[in-house]
């Protein structure tokens, strides 16, 4: 019996993918990728564009979507723009929706506070029950061999790779930040060299300057440790070893603790591998 179509679900696409991702062809993983990195652009675009920005035909656009059981591009479309609607809201939307869970009024502190403790704690959980300790080991392994560190995040992830950049510099260990000030991110990466370690953190929706430059370093062979949520996270696919964390969120404002909690177990980690007499 044929699979269902999970119409105007992006959580039911995504599984989708997940499933049958592995065995779809070159071309197609090559849009498979693009459109995970860049779900915008799939909304916005016309197909000849998106085409164009992947790399592609656009008859491959149309194979892509009928391999994952839809219709055409145009009824996938509809999927990516219903997922801008609804699945990021802006700040105001998001504030509207956590007036309406109860988050104003005379307790608005404790059910905020709350609120984001609790998703916390789930984030937190969830990263102690599906982390590959081993996985962790490698990372800090690659990281205290390493010449020189490269950090790359943007977005919400950038406090990330900014607290690394400052522990590491703490810690005496060599570590560049990419900042992209005047859209000068990849000049800045492109120091990397044999020797060098890349750690590119990015979550959905993936910023393609951190997916591009990260995918520049796996091209020349500078491992790269991927922090991300999803094994079909285009970062997933750029890398030597890549890190899973999935963040809860609260009223659509993810948690960010098991992410830091991460990042601090490599920062210390790698530091204590990178003892002279460890």
């Amino acid at each position: 019996m044929q699979q269902e179509t999970p119409k105007d679900d992006f959580d039911g696409f995504v599984a989708l993918l997940r499933e049958r991702g592995p065995n779809l062809p070159k071309r197609l993983r090559q849009v498979a990728d693009y459109a995970l990195a860049n779900p915008d652009d799939m909304a916005l675009s016309t197909a000849a564009q998106v085409a164009q920005q992947a790399g592609v035909q656009a008859s491959t656009l149309v194979r892509f979507a009928q391999a994952l059981d839809y219709s055409g591009f145009s009824e996938l479309q509809q999927l990516f723009r219903s997922r801008l609607r609804q699945q990021f809201p802006d700040y105001r939307e998001r504030l509207a929706a956590l007036r309406d869970e109860g988050a104003a009024g005379p307790n608005m502190a404790q059910v905020l506070l709350d609120g984001f403790v609790e998703a916390s704690r789930s984030s937190l959980a969830r990263l102690q029950s599906t982390v590959k300790y081993r996985d962790v080991d490698r990372a800090t392994d690659l990281l205290a061999g390493a010449e020189t560190i490269i950090l790359v995040g943007a977005r919400r992830m950038f406090p990330v790779v900014s607290y690394l950049a400052y522990a590491f510099g703490k810690l005496g260990i060599r570590a560049v930040l990419v900042d992209n000030i005047a859209a000068l991110g990849p000049e800045q990466a492109a120091i990397a060299r044999e020797g060098d370690v890349v750690i590119a953190v990015s979550c959905a929706p993936y910023t393609p300057a951190t997916v591009a430059i990260a995918a520049q370093a796996h091209a020349k062979d500078i491992p790269v440790i991927a922090i991300t949520d999803s094994a079909l996270s285009p970062l997933a696919q750029h890398c030597s070893l890549w890190l899973e964390v999935d963040e809860a969120d609260y009223g659509a404002f993810r948690s960010m603790s098991a992410t830091f909690a991460l990042a601090m177990t490599l920062a210390v980690g790698t530091a204590e591998k990178a003892r002279p007499d460890a």
